[in-house]
């Protein structure tokens, strides 16, 4: 098995990092007044816990052709992707500045050749896992044993393309090779998910023939044990429905749909920064 990961990082030190990303998030989005917060903090801990103690991957050779993949299907969330990266050794910290700005490699939505790291390019929703499935069989043509990871939102599982790619995974033989994440944090563009259409993450992917994991997604040990149990060897694919909150860490943001994809003002960053840094 390709392996390219360094000792596990304790939860201690996995939660420090998580307070790096989050505010890494707000000073982005606040200085480019642009960018979407919330789906940002709620996936925090998802990200941190896979990139530092489960995705195989070489920091300093990205194109490593038996590295894991990160999918990130909710293509809007690149605050936290980006930070996530850059904390990770991919990048500079140094361009997180540039979120957002015109000439910079950090565009509102991914672009997979722009930037150290980025797997696939992101735009419409839906479509992470669908992209992921062509990665699992180029691996398996090319007999490479990587993972793809794909992180989606719960409000993009309205979209009927999640659902024919959940039937393709078992169906192809691929849940060896495909791992999902479903950020369930309630709220989507125009508001709370069960308002607009209202979705079972855990029942529809178990219907559909995966091993359904569920956590609180903001316990880092929790998620840890999550992405621990879902790579052990299994007949079925295994998806992680991780429990979140919107807007995670920051009182006002939190659970609040105003800041799908709002940036705070100067004086709401430095209340943002001070909670984060107090971990309220």
């Amino acid at each position: 098995m390709s392996t390219a990961l360094s000792a596990a990082v304790s939860v201690d030190e996995l939660k420090d990092i998580a307070k790096r990303v989050r505010a890494d998030i707000v000073r982005m989005v606040h200085a480019a007044q642009s960018g979407h917060p919330g789906g940002s903090l709620s996936a925090v801990e998802l990200g941190v816990a896979l990139f530092w103690n489960h995705l195989r991957c070489d920091t300093a050779n990205p194109a490593w052709p038996a590295r894991d993949r990160f999918v990130l299907s909710k293509g809007h969330a690149t605050p936290f992707y980006y930070s996530v990266l850059a904390e990770r050794g991919f990048f500079s910290t140094e361009l997180l500045s540039g979120f957002r700005q015109l000439g910079t490699p950090l565009q509102g939505h991914p672009s997979m050749n722009a930037a150290p790291g980025i797997e696939m390019s992101g735009g419409s929703l839906g479509q992470g896992l669908s992209f992921a499935i062509g990665q699992a069989l180029a691996g398996r043509l090319d007999n490479l044993d990587y993972r793809c990871f794909v992180l989606m939102g719960d409000g993009e599982l309205n979209e009927g393309q999640c659902w024919e790619a959940a039937m393709a995974v078992p169906h192809f033989g691929l849940g060896d090779r495909v791992i999902a994440m479903v950020d369930r944090n309630g709220i989507q563009n125009d508001g709370f998910a069960d308002t607009i259409m209202k979705t079972h993450p855990a029942e529809m992917f178990r219907g559909f023939g995966w091993k359904v994991i569920e956590c609180d997604g903001h316990d880092m040990a929790a998620v840890d044990a999550a992405l621990t149990e879902a790579e052990r060897p299994a007949d079925q694919p295994r998806c992680i429905v991780a429990h979140t909150v919107k807007g995670k860490g920051v009182s006002f943001m939190e659970n609040n749909p105003g800041f799908h994809g709002k940036a705070p003002t100067a004086d709401q960053l430095a209340q943002a920064l001070a909670e984060i840094e107090a971990g309220l």
